[in-house]
């Protein structure tokens, strides 16, 4: 007789009993451990952060930014959780002590050489179907940013010179060099 091995599901709760220190995120019940940072992954994201911060404060906004660590309880369901780079909440409900249960409207996620197929695949499908407003996708070692903006159903692709729009801010551009 062959017995079928079922592949294992996580849960959130897999991901809450993770040993202090270690960080990953769960696609479709499945873990994904996420490695340490590069120097260029964290300035870009203090730098991004900065921008966004000052943009919202300035203009009286009523959204929130989290750089990660935050958590993303993406769904209804106990099987997806993430971590994104950069996460802006628009919808203040949704937010509580723990991180936001439903869709950021922007996510913003740093491409590092191990996240490249999670970042434009696998996180591009969940965050479009979860209900993200604007995706931005930055590549230091290519000096790309990829937007999408799923509310215009459209993606296009900047350079870290180019003066990038912000979808959900309008007037809002970013220059990432």
């Amino acid at each position: 007789m062959n017995v079928v091995r079922k592949e294992d599901i996580y849960t959130i709760e897999d991901i809450h009993a993770l040993p202090d220190g270690e960080r990953a995120e769960l696609i479709d019940g499945q873990i994904y451990y996420l490695a340490a940072p590069t120097r260029t992954h964290q300035r870009l994201l203090n730098f991004i952060s900065t921008e966004i911060n000052l943009y919202i404060r300035n203009n009286k906004g009523n959204c929130e930014i989290y750089p990660a660590p935050f958590a993303v309880y993406l769904g209804e369901d106990d099987y997806n959780y993430v971590e994104p780079d950069i996460s802006v909440i628009c919808d203040l409900s949704k937010l509580d002590e723990k991180g936001c249960h439903g869709a950021p409207d922007w996510i913003i996620e740093i491409v590092s050489p191990g996240s490249r197929s999670m970042d434009y695949y696998k996180k591009l499908f969940k965050y479009r179907t979860a209900g993200v407003r604007e995706y931005w996708v930055l590549d230091p070692e290519k000096e790309v940013v990829t937007v999408y903006n799923f509310e215009q159903d459209n993606m296009q692709e900047y350079s870290f010179c180019d003066d990038v729009p912000v979808g959900i801010y309008e007037g809002f551009t970013i220059r990432v060099s």
